[in-house]
């Protein structure tokens, strides 16, 4: 039985980025995730955090034993929090944008990108996705989804949970409630990303939190930040700014709970499956 007025904390990790700098990132993000003195039990860091928004996957990739991966493991365990972000990752001759979903245990789960971005060439050096990671934590369901996925509602629509079209004339229950986005998201198209962020949670009934990175990268892209959540109506709960910092906030179960109650919008979506 859930508890509903258990919070769950998290805390948005907004920096630039060393570029194409593993050990500068890591080091650098060691110490901003140290200086959290509230208590917080999920850190998220942007895309590609220990590069950048890369397309030297051969150069930079690692694999899961490598040391950005051990890096991870070791923070999570010493915060004791879970920490969460997207690596190059290579597998079998194939390059991945990986989010990895760190606890404090050590055990981990991944997400590999779907929708790579065409406009700056991922697709032709990264292998998509085609596997939600939907994560449980005291009773929150989690989708953790990454930067271009944003422009992708399909992929992050809440679904009845039944597997037949047939059977699914009601919905039973949402797939998560928090729906989290890591990004490298360009300052020139961040209108775009405010507003979807907006939308992902008003058409989910779900909290929404977005993290992006600031400064100028390796390519002379401009980032703002604007890293945000937002609640099940779509109101802006944290807005981040520019500012180069770890902000931290408790998401109120008995609020989720209220407006999927007060507005039961979600039992008269259509049904689909997602085929690859």
């Amino acid at each position: 039985m859930k508890d509903p007025a258990e919070s769950l904390i998290i805390s948005l990790v907004q920096t630039p980025l060393y570029w194409e700098d593993k050990q500068a990132n890591l080091d650098m993000l060691q110490g901003r995730i140290a200086e959290i003195s509230e208590k917080t039990e999920i850190a998220i860091l942007p895309e590609m955090f220990s590069t950048g928004f890369s397309m030297k996957p051969s150069l930079l990739a690692e694999t899961m034993d490598g040391p950005s991966v051990a890096w991870m493991k070791k923070i999570a365990a010493q915060k004791k929090i879970i920490l969460t972000g997207s690596l190059i990752i290579e597998e079998e001759g194939q390059y991945f944008n990986r989010l990895i979903w760190m606890l404090p245990t050590g055990d981990l789960g991944y997400y590999d990108k779907r929708h790579l971005f065409g406009f700056a060439g991922e697709d032709k050096r990264y292998t998509g996705g085609n596997k939600r990671l939907i994560a449980s934590v005291k009773g929150w369901k989690i989708n953790l989804q990454v930067c271009y996925d944003l422009r992708f509602p399909v992929w992050a629509r809440q679904n009845n949970p039944l597997k037949s079209v047939e059977q699914a004339d009601r919905f039973s229950s949402p797939e998560y409630d928090l729906l989290i986005y890591v990004a490298n998201w360009p300052e020139k198209r961040i209108h775009a990303w405010k507003t979807l962020l907006q939308a992902r949670a008003i058409e989910n009934q779900c909290y929404v939190a977005g993290v992006n990175r600031t400064g100028i990268d390796g390519e002379k892209l401009q980032y703002s930040g604007d890293s945000m959540i937002v609640d099940p109506l779509g109101e802006i709960v944290l807005q981040c700014g520019a500012e180069n910092n770890a902000f931290t906030f408790a998401l109120q179960r008995d609020r989720l709970e209220e407006v999927r109650n007060r507005f039961p919008f979600l039992k008269d979506a259509d049904n689909f499956l997602i085929g690859n």
